[in-house]
């Protein structure tokens, strides 16, 4: 009987780590799994060594990184001396994926990264990390693959797991209906965020910037989305005072019916993309934290879908420049400018044709169950 360990640190990692757990049931009902996830990984028939809601935590507090300390720790033990699988699966979450990956490879424990840290971004130094710890790299972005083999690491490109995991859009009238909205308004729809610093640093700003819009142009209505992640408690406490509603658990069939988006950065933007939805990314973070960034970075482009078209499609709004005025120019050019509306929409559709049409947790789980027989 084949063991598998899978170790991820966030919802999406759980998400996509889920689907490749059920492909390796499908392709061997007798392989034993156990990881590190969420209800997803559970959900999937994976026995849970620890969940991972202390793991979501970003920070530089001494209690975040303590729990990462002795996580890290225990799982390496149990991994190691207890369980001792064939293979371990690292999905995403690099900082502590990385960490495990050198305890491993010292014990002689193969490993397989699906989707890697994002290297080609920030901190490339992490690649030789890798060179030295990781077994093979399965990649989600085309141009990753030609990056890692540059360096001799084995690499199978999986493609991205949106382009077959995306429901498709929702009906428009229909979810305008089932959330009591005006279907002769456009809709533009405010994503803060799944982390609470995000929410702390941006939705004020996004709240002032709705408030002004809808002064300036009765014709326009706004939603919130509510991150699965984020306790009710939390996200409510920054919404005082205001009656947007607010709609949570429903965050792709919204982005498809949206007329404009206000997304923080992150795979969000993505999935917009696929979607053909125009949307604006606002970011700001700690000033230590973008100090740093800025120290690490290896493009200065943030958003997924400017950096999978080389170029700037998506206006990014960062840091100090993050304020009322400047979304509200933007999202009133995406909202009552024809023409470049439809430029951008045009723009949004050659990012799709630029990924794959692969199932990224089949080819996963297939190139996974060679490494497991070699």
């Amino acid at each position: 009987m084949k063991k598998v360990f899978i170790i991820t640190g966030e919802y999406s990692g759980d998400i996509h780590a889920s689907k490749v757990a059920r492909k390796l049931y499908e392709l061997n009902p007798r392989i034993e799994i156990e990881g590190i996830g969420g209800e997803n990984l559970k959900s999937a028939g994976v026995k849970l060594f620890s969940d991972q809601k202390k793991m979501g935590a970003v920070g530089l507090s001494l209690g975040i990184i303590y729990n990462h300390i002795l996580l890290g720790k225990r799982v390496v033990d149990y991994i190691t001396k207890d369980f001792r699988p064939d293979l371990v699966i690292l999905t995403d979450y690099g900082a502590f994926n990385l960490s495990v990956a050198k305890f491993l490879k010292k014990a002689g424990i193969k490993t397989v990264y699906y989707i890697p840290p994002q290297v080609w971004a920030s901190r490339k130094w992490r690649i030789n990390t890798i060179k030295k710890n990781i077994d093979e790299v399965l990649c989600i972005f085309p141009f990753e693959k030609e990056m890692y083999e540059s360096y001799g690491i084995k690499t199978h490109y999986c493609g991205h797991p949106l382009v077959s995991q995306l429901p498709q859009k929702a009906d428009r009238d229909a979810f305008f209906e089932k959330y009591g909205l005006d279907k002769t308004k456009k809709l533009v729809a405010i994503f803060p965020g799944s982390r609470k610093f995000e929410l702390k640093q941006l939705m004020k700003v996004f709240v002032k910037t709705a408030q002004n819009l809808e002064k300036l142009h009765p014709d326009i209505q706004f939603v919130i989305s509510h991150a699965p992640n984020l306790p009710d408690e939390v996200f409510d406490k920054y919404l005082k005072e205001t009656e947007y509603k607010v709609i949570k658990g429903d965050n792709q069939a919204l982005l498809s019916v949206s007329d404009g988006l206000i997304l923080a950065s992150g795979t969000v933007a993505l999935e917009a993309a696929l979607y053909e939805t125009p949307m604006i990314i606002a970011y700001r973070g700690p000033w230590l934290f973008y100090l740093i960034y800025l120290i690490v970075r290896c493009i200065k482009m943030v958003s997924l879908p400017n950096i999978i078209a080389n170029k700037i499609i998506v206006p990014e709004i960062i840091q100090k420049d993050v304020n009322v005025e400047k979304i509200t120019y933007e999202i009133e050019k995406i909202l009552y400018d024809n023409t470049y509306r439809q430029n951008y929409i045009e723009e949004l559709k050659n990012i799709k044709s630029l990924l794959s049409d692969k199932n990224s947790s089949t080819e996963a789980a297939l190139e996974i169950t060679k490494e497991l027989t070699d």
